[in-house]
């Protein structure tokens, strides 16, 4: 069975360049220690852009599972939901994408 990949993409709270620097690398530094914790999950990793187009995203997730059910799951692991509420409010726009490869 293809690996499914999940994908997910921020705008951050922030009014000054500072402010939203410290609430990425927050996001950043919550996400990935959920590194090795989450059955199912195969990688991990976030991306912060460097491109600064005003359409672009602040930060990407890009995850992957061994199947739909370890996806499924990891959205209601603890862990998954400690983070989420941990970072509650400083994610101001979100966009997923689920997709098992051609």
């Amino acid at each position: 069975m293809p690996i499914v990949k999940h994908i997910v993409m921020w705008n951050i709270l922030g009014d000054t360049a500072e402010e939203k620097a410290r609430n990425t690398q927050r996001l950043k530094e919550a996400f990935e220690g959920m590194r090795g914790r989450i059955p199912g999950m195969l990688a991990l990793e976030i991306g912060v852009d460097i491109s600064r187009v005003d359409y672009a995203c602040d930060v990407v997730l890009y995850s992957e599972f061994e199947t739909t059910q370890a996806l499924a799951d990891y959205a209601t692991h603890p862990e998954h939901l400690r983070v989420r509420e941990q970072l509650e409010g400083l994610r101001i726009a979100r966009h997923q994408v689920d997709y098992l490869p051609l």
